[in-house]
């Protein structure tokens, strides 16, 4: 195989920017303050574009959201569109942006959330007037148990067991996934103010996306549904063709939060929303999330339940070599499966493709 994934952030982020400078693409870095990785080195968010000064159409990928989840996005990003040569492949008109390692703290310390344990893909709100989520209340303390001399494996099991059984596999997921801003200790904490990667994010997008007229955007994220099978999941795009749009590009495939086609629940404040609120009326935005399953539901639920434990208990030092992280890793990161690793090559690679001949099959200055 030509390129593996990444064996930790530093060799990802070191692949994908020998990778761009050989496609020549442009680049910029923000670098996160005050943090450095456990190998001691800076933590960044790299951005690399190819094409015209000012596209018409733009391909926009993200990998990271999810800190851990980096090392399939990273992988896509680096193997795909810069190594193997579809971003150059993209038409005269249309550029290829590629957003790397948008929570470099996570991705470094193998967490799903960032620095101050906010989930990314919940943080882009209104933290005036936070969406609140009242099912949370009621399983937080299954969540995060109290025990700090041990991890409670057997005593996690059984509550989260008890809750599935008590609610149902829907209903407690919902519960949990949506999003949540009072407990900056439980899982899915969305914050109580705009993160250092929001601020980075927003400025892409006013400084790298809003230009653009038509724009297809892909969120690369695992650890939920059929394993291997890369779901794409409608995100939006305000206009009032966008999900007929999406339709046309991704086919039958493209599942609908909202509509419960999708294997996940409706979710509030995610990038998408940030790529839409700094675009003006006359843009056109096509959004997915890109998902590809790696374990069971209870079992990923398991590993953020651990993971989280640990890092309420430990430093980041020590939590980070600890062998615990092997769950969270095998969750959301099973990157010595060749099978899975085989799969989301392929099916990225066809996401990608669709997302360009969709981009092709725009007209510039018909967006409404």
């Amino acid at each position: 195989m030509a390129y593996a994934f990444p064996s930790d952030y530093s060799q990802a982020r070191t692949e994908f920017l020998r990778a761009a400078e050989e496609a020549h693409a442009r680049l910029r870095t923000f670098t996160l303050p005050r943090h450095r990785g456990p190998d001691g080195g800076r933590l960044s968010v790299d951005t690399a574009y190819l094409g015209p000064a000012e596209p018409a159409k733009l391909l926009v990928t993200v990998s990271g959201t999810h800190g851990i989840e980096g090392f399939c996005g990273s992988a896509c990003q680096t193997r795909i569109l810069l190594r193997e040569g579809l971003a150059r492949s993209a038409g005269p008109t249309t550029g290829v942006l590629l957003v790397h390692a948008l929570n470099p703290y996570g991705f470094a310390y193998l967490r799903r959330v960032n620095e101050d344990n906010i989930d990314l893909n919940r943080n882009f709100v209104d933290h005036g007037n936070p969406p609140h989520n009242d099912s949370y209340e009621h399983v937080h303390t299954t969540l995060v148990p109290s025990n700090a001399t041990g991890f409670p494996g057997p005593e996690l099991v059984k509550g989260l067991t008890a809750l599935r059984d008590r609610l149902g596999p829907l209903t407690l997921q919902e519960a949990v996934t949506h999003g949540q801003y009072r407990h900056p200790d439980g899982l899915f904490y969305g914050g109580r103010q705009a993160s250092w990667s929001r601020g980075v994010f927003r400025t892409v997008v006013d400084e790298q996306i809003a230009g653009a007229t038509h724009i297809g955007y892909i969120d690369l994220h695992t650890g939920l549904g059929e394993r291997g099978l890369g779901e794409p999941i409608f995100r939006g795009g305000r206009d009032a063709g966008a999900h007929d749009r999406a339709r046309r590009w991704y086919g039958d495939a493209l599942t609908v939060s909202e509509e419960g086609t999708s294997s996940s629940t409706p979710i509030v404040g995610n990038t998408a929303t940030a790529v839409s609120d700094g675009l003006g009326p006359d843009r056109e935005l096509t959004a997915i999330t890109l998902e590809f399953g790696t374990q069971p539901g209870p079992e990923v639920l398991f590993a953020l339940c651990a993971d989280n434990w640990l890092h309420l208990h430990h430093t980041p030092a020590d939590a980070v070599r600890s062998e615990l992280k092997h769950l969270i890793r095998t969750a959301f990161n099973p990157a010595d499966d060749d099978w899975w690793r085989a799969r989301v090559f392929q099916r990225a690679r066809q996401v990608f493709q669709q997302a360009l001949a969709g981009l092709a099959d725009s007209k510039p200055g018909e967006a409404t």
